[in-house]
Order: C-alpha cells, then sequence, then structure tokens
C-alpha cells in the first residue's frame, strides 16, 4: 500500500466506496465522479502506478480485470447495448490516479474516440 494513493486507502478500508466486485486480487466499485449512467472501476489491489509498471507476472491480473469488468456489465444490463472499458496510462492520456484502473462506462451512445 501507498500511504498518500487514494485508491490504495479504499482497498484498505480507510475510505468507504460502492463495492460491486471484490475477491483476493480485484476490487471494482462505483465511480464518485461518473460520466455515464453507468461508470464503475476495477482495480488490482496491488498497488501498480501505470499500465507501463506491468510485469509479466500480471498477465493473469489484467485477464481477470477484464473479465470481472464484463461480468458486471451484464449484470448491471450493459450487454445489449454496450460500453466502454478503458485504462488511461500517464497524464496526458487522461490518468488522474496513479494507481492503475480500468474505467467501464456505458448507459449512453458513446462518442468516437479520436
Amino acid at each position: 500500500m501507498i500511504d498518500d494513493c487514494i485508491f490504495c486507502k479504499i482497498v484498505d478500508g480507510q475510505i468507504p466506496c460502492t463495492k460491486l466486485y471484490e475477491d483476493d486480487n480485484l476490487l471494482a466499485f462505483e465511480d464518485i465522479h461518473p460520466i455515464a449512467p453507468t461508470h464503475f472501476l476495477v482495480i488490482p489491489k496491488e498497488h501498480i502506478p501505470t499500465l507501463d509498471d506491468v510485469e509479466e507476472r500480471h498477465a493473469q491480473l489484467l485477464g481477470d480485470m477484464l473479465y470481472v469488468s464484463a461480468q458486471l456489465a451484464q449484470q448491471k444490463g450493459l450487454g445489449a447495448s454496450g460500453y466502454r472499458q478503458v485504462i488511461n496510462c500517464r497524464e496526458s492520456a487522461g490518468q488522474v490516479v496513479f494507481h492503475l484502473h480500468m474505467h467501464v462506462i456505458g448507459g449512453r451512445k458513446m462518442d468516437k474516440m479520436g
């Protein structure tokens, strides 16, 4: 755990969240500043600052993040209409919290990425 990381504090229970899923390696919770009707995050419990900091040993973890995010999107009824999974890497790409996390966004028409 990194002392000044808000996501590490959420994992540790120091900051509350609306949990959607939790296992030994992952935590999923509602985004506190949603940009769509459905917007949640899937994070590893291990502090990994950016996608560039992922190592070969994290391959299964990344697969689990994708799987859990898809399962939760289905549970929230997004399967038929679609949803977006996003991992921002570094500040220029929009990463604000430097703890690896995946945004899952849906419930409205998405603009094309460009």
